[in-house]
């Protein structure tokens, strides 16, 4: 008896600060409201008004988004767990000014919006950092570190992440095993 009590009681504690997806999302810069986007309670969003989002958009647990210098994700993106975003990094200049700090205008800084287009996955403990354009319908996969221009439909693995195949070739074979599917996906590609 006891060991059930225990028990209900751990679940009850581990429930109460476990991670959870939070339905619905209300942009900062325009306080529109998305119903369809889930967002992690665990996910946490600096400057959140420089984080612009559209609706049907999955972020799950425990990601860091830094948006001080703008970060748009476009409808139907899934950002997994784990995930870094980041607009600014001064992972150069540290080494440049060594003991003697920063200034005001710091030399070697890197800073630049990131843009991840419609219908992308981006897989587990991924970074993307500053200055990153990532095309619509791409995935991005687990443990890449990710800056640069990508194309639409691309396939992007490594540290540093590189193009490696094209999504267009998994989805033609997807499409003809579940051909009931060709008008919804021929809807948000031809846009």
């Amino acid at each position: 008896m006891i060991k059930k009590i225990i028990q209900y009681y751990r679940r009850k504690f581990l429930n109460l600060f476990s991670p959870k997806m939070v339905g619905g999302y209300k942009r900062e810069k325009d306080g529109v409201f998305l119903p369809k986007t889930r967002i992690s309670n665990s996910t946490f969003i600096d400057h959140s008004h420089n984080f612009d989002i559209e609706d049907n958009v999955f972020i799950g647990h425990h990601n860091f988004i830094e948006s001080s210098n703008g970060i748009i994700i476009e409808e139907g993106c899934q950002l997994t767990n784990f995930i870094t975003l980041t607009t600014h990094s001064s992972h150069d200049s540290i080494r440049l000014y060594g003991a003697d700090g920063y200034t005001d205008e710091v030399k070697g800084y890197l800073k630049g919006s990131v843009f991840i287009g419609k219908y992308t996955f981006i897989g587990p403990h991924v970074t993307i950092m500053p200055n990153t354009n990532i095309g619509k319908g791409s995935i991005v996969s687990a443990y890449s570190m990710v800056q640069g221009d990508f194309p639409e439909f691309s396939i992007i693995k490594g540290n540093p992440a590189k193009v490696v195949g094209q999504t267009r070739e998994r989805d033609a074979l997807l499409l003809k095993k579940f051909p009931e599917l060709k008008e919804n996906y021929k809807k948000w590609i031809e846009e």
